[in-house]
């Protein structure tokens, strides 16, 4: 048997070391979920009674309904766009294109508390200055300020998508006479589905934990999660918090897994799936 060298044994242990850092205060946080106590801070017992505040609490569940409803449609909002914007970078590529891949990138960097800031006087300035009332719904503020990062994601999932197909098939299509949207919904699309599916899971899951434009956009009555906890906070973190957020974690890793196990069934390696969700 060959003897590890102390390298690897460091390297080992340094890995080891870096995973716990990274995944023991989530750890920490499921197992809270289960503390019976009024606060996390202390440990009275194990129960499910955190879980149960999910419907007994109106607060927490309008708070959870919430950040659901404004993922879906937020989801839907950016799966619609960017996947006409990652199909018009793929198949007609151009000097446009590296504007709009520029621009699209800017939207990527920009620091979520910069479009915080632009985002609030602008909706408001719809809703009450225009008297343009869907600006002032909450729910509508919401979709639009998650929207924006989300649409980014989705544009540079379906590009990088297509990018390595080959046009052939659609081209083919032309040839035999099929008009351009019969050649859209009966070939570009299905080539392109794996990738609107993925990216529609992962703005879901992005719109989930969307904090910073959330509490800048939000209005009374429709408070999503993450600003329900950022509240919660003054009084203390309770199990409930905690319980929640297990819950959330969880629906985020089922929704990371239908993306890969999407890919997977498109017939995509490993390689190809993490190069897909970055958009490479």
């Amino acid at each position: 048997m060959k003897q590890r060298s102390w390298s690897d044994v460091a390297l080992a242990v340094w890995g080891v070391a870096v995973f716990a850092f990274l995944f023991l205060p989530i750890a920490v946080i499921i197992a809270s979920s289960f503390n019976t106590g009024r606060l996390l801070v202390a440990w009275d017992g194990f129960g499910f009674d955190a879980f149960t505040a999910l419907v007994a609490k109106p607060a927490i569940r309008d708070a959870v309904l919430v950040s659901i409803q404004t993922g879906f449609i937020a989801a839907v909002l950016a799966t619609l766009l960017g996947t006409l914007a990652g199909i018009a970078m793929a198949r007609h590529p151009g000097r446009w294109a590296l504007w709009f891949i520029g621009l699209l990138l800017l939207v990527s960097v920009t620091p979520e508390i910069v479009d915080a800031v632009a985002l609030l006087p602008w909706l408001v300035f719809l809703g009450q200055d225009l008297g343009l009332g869907v600006f002032s719904d909450g729910i509508v503020r919401l979709v639009i300020g998650h929207s924006l990062f989300s649409i980014a994601v989705v544009s540079y999932i379906v590009r990088a998508r297509l990018v390595g197909l080959e046009a052939q098939l659609e081209e083919a299509s032309a040839d035999l006479y099929a008009r351009p949207f019969t050649t859209f919904r009966r070939v570009t699309l299905p080539l392109a589905m794996p990738a609107v599916l993925a990216g529609f899971l992962l703005s879901f899951t992005l719109s989930l934990d969307n904090t910073v434009i959330a509490a800048f956009v939000q209005v009374s009555g429709t408070t999503p999660w993450p600003v329900y906890v950022l509240s919660a906070l003054r009084s203390g973190l309770r199990p409930e918090i905690a319980a929640v957020s297990t819950i959330m974690l969880v629906l985020t890793l089922v929704a990371l897994a239908l993306v890969a196990l999407v890919l997977r069934r498109a017939g995509d390696s490993a390689t190809q799936i993490a190069r897909t969700m970055t958009g490479n």
